[in-house]
């Protein structure tokens, strides 16, 4: 009986502590990436250039035994040499806290109640106005969620083929953007494990995956979306809470946001 192959040196450098983990997928090309201006260990690696089509599946499949979740990472700027912000260490994994550490629901409560402390925006979250309506309940059993996340891997790198791969030391996907230290959601909040707190709870009752993450965007898979307009209203209030931007500056009303919801085996956020 053969061993998997353990994890080259500069991968075992995204840990912590010493694991014992392996990796029988080869890699293309790349490297650690260290935090800007810390000397610390590397937040993620980064391949040199596009991800190759499959990979990504291919390393989800092998995230129980290497730690690796992988990610597809988008720049700023495509034309961008550097390609800001993964290239250039533009993270902050030390300044997160951990997501475990924080309540979901009282998460989303607390920033609607922030986006909604504006007159003007109570139109916008009609029918709930100002009243936080509570965490959406858990829909039937969807979809196989590694199916729907490979397929969506399959087809953002169809979409936009220039982005790369990324590995993070993370115990599940939603933990990859605090462990990653990344910055996103900044003008909202400054602490990224808020965020990956909630997407826990969306692994739990959606079956979401984090498949592509940019400088301020990310997409998820979905494997149990809502599939009633009243089912996304309850998706949408939680989305509105957790980035206001897709209703502010995408679609508005929330009634309107929910109606692309149903059904919709993605979802994407982008925070201005």
């Amino acid at each position: 009986m053969t061993s998997e192959p353990p994890l080259p040196p500069d991968l075992r450098a995204l840990f912590a502590d010493p694991v014992r983990r392996s990796l029988s997928v080869p890699l293309p090309p790349g490297r650690p990436v260290a935090p800007q201006d810390d000397a610390g260990r590397p937040a993620f690696w980064l391949s040199d250039g596009p991800a190759p089509e499959g990979l990504w599946s291919r390393l989800r499949e092998e995230h129980p035994r290497s730690g690796l979740w992988p990610l597809l990472l988008d720049a700023l700027d495509d034309h961008d040499p550097e390609y800001r912000p993964w290239g250039t260490g533009e993270v902050a994994p030390a300044e997160m806290t951990s997501p475990g550490a924080h309540d979901p629901a009282a998460l989303l409560a607390a920033w609607w109640a922030e986006h909604t402390d504006i007159s003007t925006s109570e139109p916008d979250t009609a029918p709930f106005g100002r009243t936080w309506p509570g965490l959406a309940p858990q829909p039937p059993t969807g979809a196989d969620p590694d199916r729907i996340a490979d397929g969506l891997a399959r087809q953002l790198l169809t979409d936009h083929p220039s982005m790369r791969l990324g590995l993070v030391a993370a115990d599940r996907g939603a933990d990859a953007l605090a462990a990653a230290g990344w910055f996103g959601p900044a003008n909202y909040t400054e602490d990224t494990a808020e965020i990956s707190a909630v997407l826990r709870s969306w692994e739990d009752r959606f079956g979401a995956r984090v498949v592509g993450v940019g400088f301020s965007t990310l997409l998820l898979s979905v494997a149990a979306p809502p599939t009633t307009h009243d089912q996304a209203l309850a998706v949408a209030a939680e989305h509105f809470a957790f980035c206001p931007d897709n209703v502010w500056q995408g679609v508005t009303p929330l009634s309107a946001y929910a109606e692309r919801l149903v059904g919709d085996h993605s979802w994407a956020f982008w925070w201005d």
